[in-house]
């Protein structure tokens, strides 16, 4: 999704997020779309160093890191719907080179 030179790219794996299974129809507008993975890019930005320091100060795998963050970002009152809260901890594991986290019930690692 880039409609302009203003607006940023949009990657597939979180336009999926807005499609049905089988269809390239969005289920909400591209402004709203392009409002939602922005919001979900810099969370992912932002977690990195806290992500970092959990991984070290507690001493526990890059795996339980992703889990827990996870976790935070799928209770109640997050800024994220569920689905987005997956991307980001991806998204989030990517950033840091990590291995993408095996989250069950959702398509990917």
């Amino acid at each position: 999704m880039n409609d302009d030179a203003n607006q940023v790219h949009v990657p597939d794996s979180f336009m999926a997020l807005f499609t049905r299974p089988g269809s390239y129809r969005l289920t909400e507008s591209r402004s709203v779309v392009q409002e939602r993975y922005e919001l979900c890019e810099d969370m992912a930005q932002m977690l990195t160093e806290q992500a970092s320091n959990h991984l070290h100060g507690l001493g526990i795998t890059e795996q339980d890191v992703l889990g827990k963050m996870l976790l935070a970002l799928s209770g109640e009152g997050s800024p994220v719907a569920a689905l987005e809260a997956v991307w980001v901890v991806r998204r989030l594991a990517e950033l840091l080179g990590w291995e993408q986290p095996r989250i069950e019930g959702t398509p990917g690692p």
